[in-house]
């Protein structure tokens, strides 16, 4: 009689696997199993040692291989991207705009074509000369995905990082000049008087409702840093100003920025456009301003923070607390006023008091004197020797004030007046 399916328990099991593990091929050149290794029928329970160390097999998991870095690959060959030039109008070539003079005037924009190559970041990324010479910059090339030396390059070829310094803070990310001044359209390399971390990009193919094409922008320009969060409905800082085809990134750091915008520069989303990406200009909001104020200024004390050496800093923070009457926590860290307050009502009543506040003394009253020709200093000065002379016995000459002869009202004065002749 048949006797039914098999009693799965956890001895079998075991038994089932190490019956596996031995059927597998030796890596020597014989790869057939020795006769004295055969499975065991089912029935039989493996001893409690091996079962044990199959446990202990079983639990032990490899470690995962971290990944290193390979070399960046070639995202093209010489030749591969033709540059299209586009028709000159003009008559006369000027070589310091680079640029012909004269002639029709046309929309810089409305003659781009999309480009050839666009960066994948992660395919492309990988070691260059730069990792050893100490280059901090990144080649222009590999954001537009047309760098034909890979691993050859003398510029980086990755995602920079913001945690890393740039050297020079008057050049962007590519080791490109920055000017004063934005370009009257927005576009270039930037300006160094302010931070910018805001792409405005055009020319874009709306398909949907807000939402919609606001996914769609930020599927997009993820890729090439963190996006910056706010209070939109969406919590990310992506604008869409709808039936107008414009939108705004808003990038954590502005290096992000950079490299977006070059990255993105003629690329196409979902609907075959070619995108206008330049830089926004500054947000009109005061709200805004006064926020990213704030921003600019936390930053620039953290980075102060991380420069200084701590203990400077809680030395400094001490005098001012003394000098202003403050009290600090264990942490280093101002009490509230409130505690400070009710702190001081109790310690008021007791005699003696652990802390008290420096008061600045009253101002001085300054008599109400009558202005005059001299001043009260000298005055008091003339009163100070006056009295010394008085001690002394000196007596100080006065001169007889003759009275002034006042003329007649009524004549010219000539009433006394005398001559020979009548």
């Amino acid at each position: 009689m048949y006797p039914g399916p098999p009693v799965w328990t956890a001895g079998k099991f075991i038994e089932r696997a190490r019956c596996f593990r031995l059927a597998q091929p030796f890596s020597g050149g014989d790869q057939s199993l020795p006769s004295h290794h055969t499975c065991q029928p089912f029935t039989t329970m493996a001893p409690e040692s091996s079962e044990v160390e199959l446990m202990k097999a079983v639990a032990v998991v490899a470690p995962k291989k971290q990944r290193k870095l390979r070399p960046a690959r070639k995202q093209v060959k010489f030749g591969d991207v033709v540059k299209i030039d586009t028709p000159q109008t003009g008559k006369e070539y000027n070589i310091w705009y680079n640029k012909w003079a004269g002639g029709d005037r046309e929309d810089n924009y409305s003659n781009k074509v999309k480009s050839q190559t666009r960066c994948n970041l992660k395919r492309d990324s990988g070691l260059t000369r730069a990792n050893v010479t100490g280059m901090k910059y990144t080649c222009l090339y590999f954001a537009r995905g047309c760098c034909p030396y890979g691993w050859e390059c003398d510029y980086l070829h990755a995602l920079p990082d913001p945690d890393d310094q740039l050297p020079d803070t008057s050049k962007d990310c590519f080791a490109r000049e920055k000017f004063a001044d934005y370009r009257d359209d927005m576009g270039g390399v930037g300006s160094f008087n302010r931070q910018n971390r805001t792409l405005y990009v055009g020319r874009i193919k709306e398909t949907g409702v807000g939402l919609e094409t606001e996914e769609v922008v930020r599927r997009h320009f993820k890729e090439w840093g963190q996006i910056a969060r706010d209070d939109s409905e969406t919590g990310w800082a992506v604008k869409v100003l709808q039936y107008r085809s414009v939108a705004f990134v808003t990038y954590v750091s502005e290096i992000h920025a950079q490299f977006a915008k070059e990255a993105m520069a003629c690329q196409s989303l979902d609907n075959d456009e070619i995108l206008n990406v330049r830089w926004a200009t500054e947000d009109p909001n005061p709200v805004q301003k006064v926020a990213e104020k704030r921003r600019l200024e936390e930053e620039g004390q953290e980075a102060i923070k991380s420069r200084v050496d701590p203990r400077i800093i809680d030395a400094m923070r001490t005098i001012r607390a003394l000098e202003d009457g403050d009290e600090l926590d264990e942490d280093g860290n101002f009490m509230d006023q409130e505690a400070d307050g009710q702190e001081q009502e109790h310690e008021s009543s007791q005699p003696d008091a652990k802390r008290r506040r420096l008061e600045a003394p009253p101002p001085p009253i300054q008599d109400n004197q009558p202005m005059g020709l001299l001043s009260a200093d000298t005055l008091e000065g003339l009163k100070y020797f006056a009295e010394i002379q008085k001690r002394n016995g000196v007596t100080v000459p006065t001169k007889a004030v003759t009275p002034m002869v006042t003329p007649l009202a009524g004549g010219l004065g000539l009433g006394d007046y005398g001559s020979d002749e009548e």
